[in-house]
């Protein structure tokens, strides 16, 4: 298989303007992560490591510098392109979970297929729908509703909907911040778990140092730079 990373990222900026001045957030990153690598991106607040999140996560687009994606360079990418690629490619867990409310889990989960441009039938898209969440151990909570469910269940929920489209990438922002700590831990080996079956590379967002020892590598953001751990082991990196 290929050695390449699947994210590359080439002297990356950005700044945000306010009033007459620009506001340097990103001050020229440059990191590799390889496929099917568990990621930590680390910082403080105020580090810039939500901002790069942002530009992984094809949500906003870099002053400058250079990102390729799955080979594909993405820089400069319109919105509509960024919206094709987020559909493609990128799965999204958050910190507050964002699953409908009067919803069904089952419902939940099929939701992004929605969007897609290439829609599986409904009876497939069910079957996807039902074998996620029974992998997230909710195989009996497919009616219930989000008020219905306790937050870890909340959050499995909304990883088993960032995995309904197969995507090579799952983004993972603060997703244990509202989870007690036993709760927090059956997350992260969750996250574990889906890395080694399927080889999903998945870049976990936190400030926490013990939430980042669950990853195999911890890349640290301090004042828009990368200071630690930007660059993948391609040698040893998962095929």
């Amino acid at each position: 298989m290929s050695a390449d990373p699947l994210i590359r990222l080439e002297d990356i900026a950005k700044s945000y303007r306010l009033g007459d001045a620009h506001v340097p957030v990103l001050r020229g990153v440059s990191l590799a992560i390889a496929r099917g690598e568990f990621v930590a991106l680390m910082g403080p607040s105020g580090s810039g490591k939500s901002t790069l999140m942002n530009l992984l996560g094809c949500l906003d687009r870099p002053t400058s510098g250079r990102y390729w994606l799955d080979g594909e360079e993405i820089s400069r990418a319109s919105a509509d392109r960024r919206a094709v690629i987020r559909g493609r490619r990128l799965g999204f867990v958050f910190q507050n979970f964002n699953l409908l409310a009067r919803t069904s889990a089952l419902q939940n989960v099929l939701m992004p297929l929605d969007y897609a441009l290439e829609r599986p039938s409904p009876r497939q898209a069910r079957d996807r729908a039902v074998q996620l969440l029974t992998r997230v151990g909710l195989g009996q909570r497919l009616d219930h509703e989000p008020a219905q469910m306790s937050g870890g269940q909340q959050q499995r929920v909304a990883i088993a909907r960032a995995l309904i489209n197969a995507p090579p990438v799952l983004l993972a922002d603060e997703p244990t911040g509202n989870l007690d700590s036993r709760t927090s831990r059956e997350v992260l080996e969750l996250f574990r778990e889906i890395n080694a079956e399927q080889g999903i590379t998945i870049i976990l967002v936190t400030h926490d140092a013990g939430v980042a020892r669950h990853a195999d590598r911890a890349i640290r953001v301090h004042d828009g730079l990368v200071v630690e751990g930007a660059f993948a082991d391609t040698a040893g990196a998962h095929a």
